[in-house]
């Protein structure tokens, strides 16, 4: 037995659909931003969030191929009920993608409760002999809403084989101490993790993005990555951090 876990760098982005502060619609500037200023060569999980357009078909404008190319990261949206549609690189603007190291295993889309459509990926994944599941989502500004999204997720999970778990993405949760929604009562998960602002991107004060863990993971070293150019591209940060696996 292994006495220390694997360890993943993940990362998450809300790309605010290619508009950056100046009001203009960017894909260019937006793939340019997040492969300089977001990506580092030993990150294995990238989360962007509203990176498909906002209204129906909600197609993808960022230059995947691009991003692939430079930086290795491949979608673990590949095949079409991943998708939202057939002109969407994620499930209603969440994009999950990931090292080419890392296996995906069995893979489910939630549609979640709302006033606005929301989703989540749920993907069981691999690397080597260590497995574990990240769940990549958006979820809603109201907290009566994101307490049903969460307990739509747990419904779920709680007819899964459990694993360490992680939670990526724009969770809209201002709270340091997170809330209901995100309690074992509501999850089933323990679910733990640093509070780093990353919103408004001009001057960050509330930490809306976040990378939890629960199933013994542990979240570490969380770093807010803030360029100029960053801050001309989206109205969030990033947010990146290591994530521990338990021993197996």
């Amino acid at each position: 037995m292994s006495a220390v876990g694997e360890t993943f760098l993940c990362a998450t982005w809300n790309v605010h659909r290619g508009r950056g502060r100046d009001g203009r619609i960017d894909a260019t500037r937006t793939t340019k931003t997040l492969v300089r200023d977001v990506w580092r060569p030993d990150l294995d999980i990238l989360v962007l969030t509203e990176a498909d357009e906002e209204a129906p078909p909600y197609r993808g404008f960022l230059d995947l191929a691009r991003v692939a190319e430079e930086t290795g990261l491949g979608s673990a949206h590949d095949r079409p009920d991943l998708r939202w549609g057939r002109e969407s690189h994620g499930f209603l603007g969440t994009i999950l993608m990931l090292h080419p190291a890392i296996e995906p295993g069995e893979r489910q889309v939630l549609d979640l409760p709302g006033q606005y459509p929301r989703g989540a990926l749920v993907a069981d994944l691999r690397r080597g002999r260590a497995a574990f599941r990240v769940i990549a989502t958006h979820l809603s500004l109201s907290q009566p809403l994101r307490l049903a999204q969460m307990r739509t997720i747990g419904q779920y999970l709680r007819r899964r084989d459990p694993l360490p778990t992680l939670l990526i993405g724009d969770l809209n949760e201002w709270r340091p101490w997170l809330g209901l929604a995100f309690s074992r009562r509501v999850t089933g998960l323990d679910l733990r993790g640093p509070a780093r602002a990353t919103f408004p991107a001009v001057r960050p004060i509330l930490p809306l993005d976040r990378i939890l863990a629960s199933g013994g993971a542990v979240v570490e070293t969380p770093e807010v990555p803030d360029t100029q150019a960053i801050r001309a591209t989206s109205d969030h940060c990033p947010l990146r951090a290591r994530v521990r696996l338990p021993p197996r």
